[in-house]
């Protein structure tokens, strides 16, 4: 399931956040930046200079901006903890907040969807470096004005930030941009509630490949692999927990509700999805299962009740099936709905009682005319073909004696109902390797 390391995978990211647009790259922000860490506690004035409290965090709204702005700031007023609006900051310095006026409406805080508090939520918590594909911790948060409102510019991950942040004084507060983190660059995943939701670090995510994300949510821990997996489009999720290593996938699954995991699993290949039920305790696996399509829970069942050691335990039953009595232009329209998944490279041909007749390459239909038949295809060599109990073994060497990309799995009645990948076989065989390598099977 796990996928081979891969070389120098920060190219990758390189090119999916513009250095030039980045808001950290600007003087004017550099200029203007203003540490959280040394902003908690500071005082909040009037414009007359009048202390009204101090600063105990501060309140952010996450939506469709890139950066997000700062909604409110909560202060500590005599005894107590009081909400005023971000609209009415008017100066932001390092030592201290300025207010726009004197007249302010102090309200208790009551925390809105979409906000967090970048203190208690965000500072020391893990984030995950979308540019740099890594997970990293947050040891200082920067704020900078910017199209009229305060926002989040800048994390910085620094250990000489951590340990500032122990020491009073004027160096707690002092700003380090040569080791900050555009905020664009970045996906902060928790609040008290879940996720933080930002629409351009969803972006970014979207584009790296699944074993780069699988490799991000390894690296988080707990909730914060959940949050990262919220952040997914469910199809990109699943294709990363296809890369993920069996044991850190069962633990993620630990952590998600019997309806998430199932709407995942759903969306893996089957042989992927069966292997990693089958490895779950009984009453796991049944949550899991019953939260699932019934059509979609029944398939798996199958699935995982076949023994790992045989065909049918490492075959996936997302195949192509046509009758022979279809033209070109129907198989090749199947295909094209068919795409993303990694049995479109061909269809498998039956004839009126489904039996297997040919299994025609992708290459092949687009090289006659779409209004011809698929049965004028057919043509030896047919293709391999195996029985849901045959041993893996033999399998290995089918796919020795045939060199194919896939071998097709057949029921008692020679009816297809499955096929053999050759990246599933080299899974299997990893797991057995002594086993095999003592019968004689596999070779150096």
């Amino acid at each position: 399931m796990k996928r081979p390391p891969v070389a120098s995978i920060n190219t990758v990211a390189k090119r999916l956040v513009g250095r030039s647009d980045l808001l950290i790259s600007r003087k004017s922000v550099r200029e203007s930046l203003v540490s959280l860490a040394g902003l908690i506690g500071r005082p909040v004035v009037d414009p007359d200079g009048r202390e009204i409290g101090r600063l105990v965090d501060v309140v952010v709204r996450h939506g469709e901006e890139t950066y997000p702005p700062v909604t409110g700031l909560i202060v500590k007023i005599a005894n107590r903890k009081s909400f005023i609006n971000g609209a009415r900051i008017s100066q932001l310095t390092p030592s201290s907040i300025t207010l726009s006026s004197t007249k302010i409406n102090l309200e208790p805080f009551s925390r809105r969807p979409g906000e967090s508090l970048l203190d208690a939520d965000v500072l020391d918590h893990q984030i995950v470096d979308v540019d740099g594909l890594r997970v990293v911790r947050t040891s200082d948060l920067y704020l900078a004005p910017f199209n009229k409102e305060v926002r989040v510019v800048g994390v910085d991950i620094s250990f000489v930030s951590f340990l500032r942040r122990l020491f009073p004084g004027s160096l707690s507060r002092r700003p380090t941009p040569d080791h900050v983190i555009d905020w664009a660059s970045v996906a902060s995943l928790m609040d008290s509630h879940g996720v933080v939701r930002t629409s351009g670090t969803r972006s970014a995510l979207s584009q790296l490949r699944p074993a780069d994300l699988a490799d991000l949510i390894e690296d988080l821990a707990g909730r914060e692999q959940g949050a990262l997996i919220e952040m997914l489009d469910p199809d990109l999720a699943a294709d990363a927990l296809e890369e993920m290593e069996d044991d850190e996938l069962e633990g993620l699954l630990r952590g998600l509700s019997a309806e998430r995991s199932a709407e995942l699993l759903s969306r893996m290949e089957p042989d992927e999805s069966a292997e990693v039920l089958r490895d779950l305790d009984d009453e796991h696996r049944e949550s899991i299962l019953n939260a699932m399509e019934s059509a979609t829970a029944k398939q798996l069942r199958q699935l995982v009740s076949f023994d790992e050691e045989v065909a049918g335990g490492i075959m996936t039953t997302h195949i192509l099936v046509v009758k022979s009595t279809v033209t070109v232009a129907d198989a090749l329209q199947l295909l094209v709905e068919n795409r993303e998944r990694e049995s479109s490279d061909g269809v498998l041909v039956v004839d009126s009682k489904g039996k297997l007749l040919d299994h025609i390459q992708t290459v092949e239909l687009i090289a006659v005319d779409p209004q011809s038949l698929v049965s004028e295809l057919i043509a030896k060599p047919f293709p391999t073909a195996v029985t849901i109990d045959t041993p893996i073994e033999e399998v290995v060497e089918e796919f020795s004696n045939n060199r194919g990309s896939s071998i097709i799995v057949i029921d008692e009645k020679n009816k297809p109902i499955g096929r053999i990948l050759a990246d599933d076989l080299v899974d299997a065989l990893s797991k057995n390797r002594g086993r095999f390598s003592q019968s004689g099977v596999t070779r150096s």
